[in-house]
């Protein structure tokens, strides 16, 4: 087992730590924790032992707590407790415990870091075991290659110096040295995933490949270099592929469809919250009619198939969906989803009406206040500027080869059940500035940025 010595040779081959930092050490008062904290204090390292109380076992859980402040009073090195109601805290987040944990555990380990006014290390006492379980568990749950890596050894400031370590390793250590610790009943519970993979799924696997945990971790270090090149690679063709527009993403159809099979399709898009099980959904639409769409599982986005392309755009929450706004007299300027309209009147001149599609002149004997700002309706039709004939916007959308989500954020404006504008594309005939216009209000559109 590690020696005093080792402890910190393990931590400066993990990052560029010196000595005279702080170390603050997550401990739950289990024997992993308990010796990782005393290998710190043997080393003569400027050590602080946090401790998260989750309330999760009750007196149990006090006890934990009382444990670890009795360890700290004994090796007279300071203490921080935080206790909450994880469960409490689970469901306002809506997470499963384990992972409200995690969460939770190391945002405050983080908050804590910043108030020590000195550099420091977060130190965690996972060990190869724990890696052995996590491999397996992302495996069979389905994470990627990603998940094969393994739990890295350094996340930023968080450093896990006994990773290399078996758990028999730590319980020799633990009873040469006398240390004292507590057991958490909870380990027992296989309710909890990580608990049915230690004693039920890895021990059954043993039984016929005894070396499974050990070809396991061995595993890590070759999935990690294996991952490093893929995701260089996946890099390069989410550049290639993704071609922003505005506030959307385009992908060729052609250019996609040279990549066979689900992985080009998982490194693109569970970004933005597409789940793998949505991935043969994802395929579908490769060869499915046009505006066929598919939502993500988790987050505001969705795919929709227009005609060569595949377009991931992002879904208006309710909050920023307003469907009418009220122009009541000019000038204004008026903010909308899109940008900013700026409403002036003007005495006619001989110029000649704004060829841009984003101005539009409009005869002001035609227009009657108030003027209704809102979304395109089914339904919907006007005058194109030119034509003496009705159109639907469907048909004027088709025309102009809008997509799906190009269409849904088309905004017009109405006077008097009329519509005057289709807000920076074209105007209504009915409202076109003539050799017997007077006065003109112009309409200025700012597109958000």
């Amino acid at each position: 087992m590690a020696t005093s010595f080792a402890i910190l040779t393990s931590l400066q081959q993990l990052a560029p730590v010196n000595p005279a930092h702080r170390f603050l050490v997550a401990i739950s008062g289990g024997v992993d924790s308990v010796v990782l904290a005393f290998l710190c204090k043997e080393a003569g390292l400027d050590i602080e032992l946090l401790h998260c109380n989750f309330q999760l076992r009750g007196a149990e859980s006090d006890r934990d707590e009382a444990f670890v402040r009795q360890l700290a009073t004994s090796w007279n090195v300071p203490v921080a407790v935080n206790t909450v109601d994880l469960n409490a805290y689970a469901a306002a987040h809506n997470l499963s415990t384990q992972e409200a944990a995690r969460q939770y555990r190391y945002a405050w380990f983080a908050s804590h870091a910043t108030t020590t006014g000195t550099t420091c290390w977060i130190l965690t006492a996972h060990q190869a075991d724990d890696n052995a379980e996590t491999v397996a568990m992302n495996f069979f749950r389905g994470t990627g290659l990603s998940g094969l890596t393994g739990i890295p050894r350094r996340n930023g400031n968080v450093l896990r110096p006994l990773l290399s370590r078996w758990r028999h390793e730590i319980d020799a250590l633990a009873r040469e040295k006398g240390l004292a610790y507590v057991e958490d009943s909870s380990n027992a519970n296989e309710k909890y995933t990580r608990n049915f993979f230690r004693h039920t799924v890895l021990p059954a696997i043993e039984s016929v490949y005894p070396r499974v945990k050990e070809n396991l971790v061995n595993s890590i270090e070759r999935f990690t270099a294996i991952e490093g090149l893929y995701q260089h690679c996946v890099d390069r063709l989410r550049s290639a592929l993704l071609v922003k527009k505005g506030k959307e993403y385009t992908i060729s159809l052609r250019a996609l469809r040279r990549y066979q099979g689900q992985a080009l399709l998982f490194e693109l898009f569970t970004p933005f919250g597409f789940t793998s099980g949505q991935l043969g959904e994802i395929q579908k639409l490769l060869s499915a009619q046009n505006g066929a769409q598919l939502q993500a599982a988790s987050g505001p986005y969705r795919l929709i198939r227009n005609r060569n392309f595949l377009l991931l755009t992002g879904i208006s929450t309710a909050a920023t969906r307003a469907e009418i706004y009220l122009i009541e007299s000019l000038p204004c300027t008026f903010a909308f989803e899109k940008g900013a309209l700026q409403f002036t009147e003007q005495v006619a001149t001989q110029a000649q009406p704004p060829g841009a599609s984003q101005l539009a002149w409009l005869d002001a004997s035609e227009i009657v206040f108030p003027l209704l700002l809102r979304r395109c309706r089914p339904g919907d039709y006007f005058y194109p500027l030119g034509m003496r004939k009705k159109k639907k916007l469907s048909r004027f959308f088709i025309d102009h080869k809008l997509s799906l989500s190009e269409k849904e954020n088309t905004w017009v404006i109405e006077s008097a059940a009329r519509i005057l504008w289709v807000v920076g594309m074209r105007i209504d005939d009915r409202f076109k500035v003539t050799n017997t216009t007077r006065r003109i209000v112009a309409i200025n559109l700012t597109s958000a940025v």
